[in-house]
């Protein structure tokens, strides 16, 4: 065990990079974040630039390190996943944006391979879809599209990665050129159940193997970094969703948790076994340790706390997104108006990209509060569409819904997703599960915790939302699905 007894975690997102410290009891002791701009230089475009989230992890790291001012025993990276980069392997320089995984320039290659009747290979190999979210066909667009690329790869002169391998290869000053198997398995390019990149996904989507990082466990050696003095191992990598799994302690299977951030992400342990989908849900990569993968099924909603953002930023209806608990409580119920938000298509278990959101059911006596409370019911009604395919996958149905993210502040979101799905809510007192997840991966790594079973023990306590009696749920559900109808026509 580590004379040091702290982890600071990196969690790169979204909409901002943060970098977190805890100590061995899991509790959070510094924290530090800088807000990440998105760029959107055409319809349905997303890029981020990769420098500026490289200077605000360095940023974030050396504030949160310097507020905790504890010896650090290693670092753990949890990072938005499918976002890709390419950079010279030389200069560490990217040679584009990172194609951010909301992303949806690439949904007609999408569309020609899936029409091409590829999509059967993906899922197999897979878990996945054929979707623009997922990285595959955003690295084949970046070789084709930046001038030079694909010689450039083809000469040994360009590495490529989703953030985290971005973020191991700086920090380990160019040393590690490595991704762990959660991250791997979100780009379409990487065999779930042989664990290694596939040569015919390979050739399908046209990237070729030599650019690709070596997979590892999600715990365990990523090389070190001497950027806040000495020398401090990176032991732990996991995509977000797979870090708040681990965050939040759901390490048996039929244990999910449910994080709501920009996104909503519902994922399911399935323990060794990997569910093959029939409702158009993913099997995934829970994480993998000491080479043996623990698997999921997983549901993706593409808009949850955007939709809040929307409200805020789009129609100016909200000042600040903890307005929406007021503005829900302020009417009975939601006057007939219905939100579908596909504002960058939708995701499981419809996967349509194509379509866009609508609201529906206004009247003259529609207020704004109406509005605001269809926006977080519909984050609601597509947990209940997560959740009810799991259930029709043969995975069963949640004794509890661990939930966390930055909605989860709202009480009357948590109690709503009780009352829906008829199921205990529980929400952690400390909410940052996905960096409390990288820290847990990172800390077994340098055996600060021995096994799963201490990480489970240094969970945080949780705050239990009941199912209310003889909360009528039907007729709600009847008013989204269809709403959801004339969305999918539209």
């Amino acid at each position: 065990m580590p004379s040091a007894r702290h982890i600071l975690s990196i969690d790169q997102g979204t909409t901002s990079t943060r970098a977190l410290v805890f100590d061995q009891a899991g509790s959070l002791l510094a924290t530090a974040q800088r807000e990440l701009p998105q760029h959107y230089p055409a319809d349905g475009w997303v890029e981020h630039d990769p420098e500026d989230i490289w200077r605000d992890t360095l940023a974030v790291m050396g504030e949160a390190a310097r507020l905790a001012d504890v010896p650090i025993a290693a670092i753990g990276i949890t990072n938005q996943r499918e976002t890709v980069v390419i950079w010279d392997r030389t200069t560490g320089r990217p040679i584009a944006p990172a194609i951010v995984w909301q992303d949806r320039r690439t949904a007609a290659r999408c569309e020609a391979l899936r029409q091409a009747g590829h999509e059967p290979l993906v899922q197999e190999r897979t878990g996945l879809l054929l979707d623009p979210y997922f990285s595959a066909t955003k690295l084949a667009w970046l070789l084709d599209h930046v001038p030079g690329a694909r010689a450039r790869a083809a000469a040994g002169e360009l590495a490529a990665g989703t953030i985290d391998s971005f973020l191991t290869w700086r920090l380990t000053g160019g040393r590690v050129h490595a991704t762990d198997a959660t991250n791997a398995s979100r780009t379409a390019l990487f065999d779930i159940d042989r664990q290694r990149w596939c040569p015919d996904l390979l050739a399908l989507f046209e990237v070729p193997a030599a650019i690709l990082p070596e997979v590892r466990d999600s715990s365990g050696d990523f090389g070190w970094t001497d950027l806040l003095g000495g020398r401090i191992p990176i032991a732990g990598v996991a995509g977000d969703q797979q870090a708040a799994l681990v965050g939040q302690g759901c390490f048996s299977a039929g244990e999910v948790k449910a994080t709501y951030g920009t996104g909503c992400f519902a994922l399911m342990n399935t323990g060794a076994q990997r569910l093959h989908s029939t409702k158009r849900l993913l099997s995934t990569v829970a994480y993998r340790l000491n080479g043996v993968p623990t698997y999921a099924l997983e549901g993706s909603i593409f808009v949850a706390g955007a939709a809040v953002k929307w409200l805020r930023d789009g129609l100016g209806l909200i000042t600040h997104a903890s307005d929406t608990h007021d503005m829900a409580t302020q009417v009975k119920d939601n006057g007939g108006v219905y939100l579908v938000p596909a504002f960058v298509g939708l995701g499981a278990p419809h996967w349509r990209p194509d379509a866009r959101a609508l609201l529906t059911g206004m009247t003259l006596a529609t207020s704004a509060a109406h509005v605001a409370r269809a926006a977080i019911e519909a984050v609601g009604f597509q947990t209940h569409d997560l959740l009810a395919a799991m259930a029709d996958d043969g995975a069963g149905s949640p004794a509890t819904l661990r939930v966390d993210g930055g909605m989860t502040a709202n009480d009357w979101l948590c109690g709503f997703l009780a009352d829906l799905n008829g199921v205990a809510v529980e929400r952690p007192a400390m909410r940052e599960c996905t960096a409390l997840g990288a820290a847990f991966l990172a800390g077994l790594g340098v055996g600060l915790w021995p096994d799963l079973d201490a990480l489970r023990a240094a969970r945080p306590g949780v705050q239990l939302f009941a199912p209310t009696h003889g909360f009528d749920a039907p007729p709600l559900l009847d008013g989204w699905r269809h709403a959801l109808r004339q969305a999918l026509l539209a």
